[in-house]
């Protein structure tokens, strides 16, 4: 056939690839190739992160793409996005988008739909949108609060650093582990006192009911005293010595006139310095006392 010549030939190949070319973007872009499925459109104040091409979720379940973004001139600060959504999906009224991204930077929109008995929103309606306050922005809003508190970060490890260098940190290390070596040694010797209590302490117990049983009998015996014959004694025995002490303050009875007598006391006193005397006269001169002859007394 002379229609399909090299030229034509050529150009039906490029027109080819130019086919497959925009169906792969499509494809790669998350854009359904065969169908257009239904549009809506959101409106930002802000879409940073978000573009054509970015996954659209609901509960964690992509639903559709981003299909484009534009500006509407009008209100500059107002941002268009229209989404390209699988067609079976039907969204209720009170829907709104949120922008999320993650920790590895990925966007994408969220869906948060509304109140199903509010009634279906209608194939191109505007959803409100805004931007999620997630990790990442969160760590974006705490950025400034970070850099301020980076000098007194520096100076407070400037100061941990002089008192690391301090040698009596070392020493009081050194003493703490000293320390740590005592209290083991004495852990170690509670275990064997206990150890030596436990072995002990049955022999302990058979002492204490031995014990036990001697007082018992102790307080058997006290409880078989008569006590009040015993008070009756010692009240006799009381009586008694105020008898006798009456009796000695008395001028009754020799040991109450020796006492309270004087005269007695002198004569007795006297008495006994002349027997005092005459013991030693005895032992000085016996002779007058005493006399033995072998053949008979004589006369002097």
């Amino acid at each position: 056939m002379k229609f399909l010549t090299k030229e034509v030939q050529i150009a039906l190949v490029a027109i080819l690839g130019l086919v497959i070319l925009f169906f792969g973007m499509k494809f790669l872009k998350g854009l359904s190739m065969f169908s257009e499925g239904n549009s809506y459109v959101v409106t930002f104040n802000d879409v940073t992160g978000l573009s054509a091409s970015s996954p659209v979720y609901v509960n964690g379940v992509k639903v559709g793409t981003v299909e484009n973004i534009d500006c509407d001139y009008s209100q500059p600060d107002r941002i268009l996005a229209f989404l390209g959504l699988d067609e079976k999906l039907v969204l209720p009224k009170g829907t709104k988008a949120e922008i999320a991204s993650d920790l590895l930077g990925n966007v994408r929109l969220e869906l948060k739909l509304g109140d199903a008995a509010a009634g279906p929103l209608a194939v191109g309606d505007t959803i409100s949108g805004q931007t999620a306050s997630g990790l990442m922005t969160k760590a974006a809003d705490m950025v400034p609060q970070i850099e301020k508190m980076l000098p007194k970060l520096d100076s407070i490890l400037a100061s941990v650093n002089t008192l690391m260098a301090d040698p009596a940190i070392a020493r009081s290390l050194h003493n703490v582990e000293n320390i740590t070596s005592g209290l083991t040694t004495t852990t170690q010797q509670l275990h064997q006192l206990t150890a030596s209590l436990n072995r002990q302490l049955p022999g302990i117990m058979s002492k204490a009911d031995g014990v036990m049983a001697n007082a018992d009998t102790l307080t058997h015996s006290l409880n078989s005293i008569d006590v009040a014959a015993t008070m009756a004694k010692v009240d006799q025995t009381m009586r008694n010595v105020e008898q006798l002490t009456a009796r000695l303050n008395s001028n009754e009875g020799s040991l109450g006139l020796l006492m309270r007598d004087p005269g007695l006391y002198n004569n007795l006193n006297a008495t006994m310095m002349h027997a005092d005397s005459l013991m030693i006269d005895l032992k000085s001169h016996p002779k007058r006392y005493v006399h033995f002859s072998i053949f008979g007394r004589k006369d002097k």
